[in-house]
């Protein structure tokens, strides 16, 4: 599974936290909202992907990436493309095919 980037080293996420009045650990706890088995995403991995510091990460795994989204949706309408992108392509991935007339 491809894993997210956060856009703009997380400025998005974190104008989105502003906006729906929450904190780091306020945000974990909204993902348990959205999170269908009700574990959402820990207070240490909010940090991590919202954060601007030595411990911050760009990427994280796609349910992560929608846990938060969701959870800040609810509150401020922000998307989940305006707060994370796809990974580029890599060539190593795109499935290919013979084409008919190479087949035997």
């Amino acid at each position: 599974m491809p894993k997210l980037h956060r856009k703009r080293d997380g400025r998005p996420l974190r104008d989105a936290m502003e906006r729906a009045g929450l904190s780091g650990p306020e945000l974990a706890e909204a993902t348990k909202e959205v999170d269908p088995t009700g574990k959402g995403v820990s207070p240490a991995t909010v940090g991590r992907i919202t954060g601007q510091g030595k411990t911050a990460r760009d990427r994280c795994e796609l349910e992560t990436a929608w846990l938060v989204a969701e959870a800040l949706h609810r509150r401020t309408n922000a998307p989940l493309q305006d707060l994370f992108a796809m990974p580029p392509h890599s060539i190593s991935i795109i499935e290919r095919s013979t084409p008919d007339a190479e087949e035997e």
